[in-house]
């Protein structure tokens, strides 16, 4: 299997090194991570998990809100034998007194093996990557990156869908601000899929966006603001409008107003019998009536956040 192979430079894409974006993986790359997150989870299911980090400590600066990622980054790594330690609340650090990223990174890598940082300034994981003494996992930089939930996203794909090619993938709803659906799309994309991107025309994803991953990828790309265009879709993606990035509160209370809803009448309509995902908290976009359905997802897909966080953070430390 992939992930029994010994981890060395020549097939280990993430030893040694920080995972900032997608963007900077390859397909064959993301083939092997979720290969060893597949050994990963059958060690879970069988309770024979290996610990190769012992010894090894995980920080988590966390500057924005989290439940699934924060957890189950902790989980994966105690459960790889390693330590945690880290905030969940920046009020509760320096940074209140004025100390700055860099400064505050600088710091805690010499206390920790590696870093996993969420921050709500898109870029805020480079610039952490440039002070850290050790690797840096991006678990979102604002409306920017989140390369981690876009692979246990494709796990999720490949686990429920049997594959990860030639399907019809409909990402629905805050398109500009959702960096899982942009991270997701990128690596939608490597693997050669049709996606087509659904949203207010307000919310659509940027134009610059659409034009790459048409062009570098050479994929077939539409937009649409109505959610019957997803209705042959193998996989439907629907995160939450993100209120935090928002600027002007009564435009987003406009938009959460009028949002798309995946119900029981929609799955009725749907030709493809697809996949309902979502990188979770729903705020009304999922209907609940839907979640004894095979087709719903979203609990199963956090889930998988674990092996493959485990993948990651193993690849990244253990030799």
């Amino acid at each position: 299997m992939p992930g029994s192979q010994e981890h060395d430079g020549a097939n280990n894409p993430l030893f040694g090194k920080s995972l900032l974006s997608i963007r900077q993986l390859s397909r064959s790359d993301i083939e092997r991570i979720l290969g060893e997150a597949e050994s990963m989870k059958l060690m879970l299911d069988d309770g024979k998990v290996e610990q190769p980090l012992r010894n090894r400590i995980m920080a988590t600066l966390f500057f924005e809100p989290s439940t699934r990622t924060r957890l189950s980054f902790e989980s994966s790594m105690q459960r790889l034998g390693g330590g945690v330690i880290g905030f969940a609340d920046a009020n509760t650090t320096s940074s209140v007194k004025g100390e700055s990223l860099a400064d505050t990174v600088e710091v805690v890598s010499n206390y920790a093996d590696i870093i996993v940082i969420r921050h709500p300034k898109i870029g805020s994981a480079d610039e952490a990557a440039m002070h850290s003494r050790v690797p840096v996992v991006n678990a979102g930089d604002g409306a920017g990156q989140h390369p981690t939930q876009a692979l246990y996203d494709m796990f999720t794909v490949k686990a429920e869908k049997g594959r990860l090619e030639k399907l019809n993938v409909a990402l629905v709803g805050d398109l500009k601000n959702a960096r899982t659906i942009r991270s997701f799309a990128y690596a939608l994309a490597m693997f050669g899929n049709n996606l087509t991107f659904i949203g207010p025309r307000q919310l659509q994803m940027p134009g610059e966006v659409l034009r790459e991953l048409s062009e570098r990828y050479g994929i077939g790309v539409e937009t649409s603001e109505s959610l019957d265009d997803a209705l042959d879709a193998d996989v439907v993606y629907i995160p939450r409008i993100q209120k935090e990035r928002f600027a002007d509160v009564e435009e987003y209370k406009r938009h959460a107003s009028n949002f798309y809803t995946i119900d029981k009448k929609f799955m009725d309509r749907a030709t493809r019998d697809p996949i309902i995902m979502s990188p979770l908290p729903r705020l009304g976009e999922i209907s609940t009536e839907i979640d004894g359905m095979k087709n719903a997802v979203y609990f199963r897909q956090a889930g998988y956040g674990v092996p493959v966080r485990m993948a990651i953070l193993k690849m990244m430390l253990a030799r």
